[in-house]
């Protein structure tokens, strides 16, 4: 079971910085996921949104998108280029792997070569919900492995509170018609690994998975009872915020 620090370790220090991934690593997970955004001058940025608040903890509002890299480092100056990130990785962290979500289609191009530069190719997982991005990945490099997310929260309906019961209700209808689904959602993206919300992860959905020779992973998983749950449907790794909790549940 492979142990991978959602964004780093937000439970241990900020989400998608350079001391949560020191934080992750130091709490011994497999894998740190974290997320490339572009901005409008072309600079991959590590962030999970468009949105400033998120960057800045609620400070600015705006898009992460709309500013260049100087204008984010006074409103957000923790915040990692990928360049940065990948540094890190090579030379601070060397047996630990990545799991790299793509947020801006379109700069595949420039993530390869930032990770060939780095020697990161071997040990790095590039996610994507969206087929494109993920065909062109394996067109530039092929010995890159691609994991296809999902489902697509593409409103983050699940973050509305008033909104989450039918967010909900709709994951288990999702969960529900995914074992049938799912081997042909892995062949159109030509992917390596499902990763996979953890409300739609049954048994069924996983030996599907596996019977189609990819992997399957489920974020985000932040309580004891569902690491148990989806450890038990067979998954391959599982995404948290807190590493402590998944090393202390999975060894209990």
């Amino acid at each position: 079971m492979l142990r991978i620090g959602h964004r780093g370790a937000p439970a241990l220090a900020p989400e998608n910085t350079l001391a949560g991934f020191e934080a992750a690593v130091a709490a011994g997970v497999d894998l740190i996921e974290l997320d490339a955004l572009a901005l409008r001058d072309g600079t991959l940025v590590v962030a999970h949104s468009d949105r400033l608040a998120e960057v800045t903890h609620g400070a600015v509002r705006g898009r992460v998108g709309d500013r260049t890299l100087d204008e984010l480092r006074r409103l957000a100056p923790a915040l990692p280029t990928l360049e940065d990130a990948l540094a890190f990785f090579a030379e601070r962290a060397p047996e630990t792997g990545l799991q790299l979500d793509l947020k801006s289609p379109g700069h595949e191009p420039e993530l390869v070569d930032a990770l060939r530069r780095h020697g990161l190719v071997p040990r790095t997982l590039v996610d994507s919900m969206e087929v494109g991005p993920l065909r062109r990945l394996r067109a530039l490099e092929p010995g890159l492995r691609l994991g296809f997310g999902y489902p697509r929260d593409r409103y983050s309906l699940s973050s509305v509170p008033p909104l989450v019961p039918a967010a909900l209700a709709t994951a288990l209808a999702l969960r529900a018609a995914l074992p049938a689904r799912i081997g042909r959602f892995l062949e159109r993206a030509g992917a390596d690994v499902a990763a996979l919300h953890f409300l739609v992860v049954s048994r069924a959905a996983v030996e599907r998975a596996h019977a189609a020779g990819a992997a399957v992973f489920a974020w985000t998983v932040n309580d004891a009872r569902t690491i148990r749950r989806v450890a038990a449907a067979g998954v391959d790794g599982i995404v948290t915020d807190d590493p402590r909790l998944l090393a202390a549940t999975l060894t209990t």
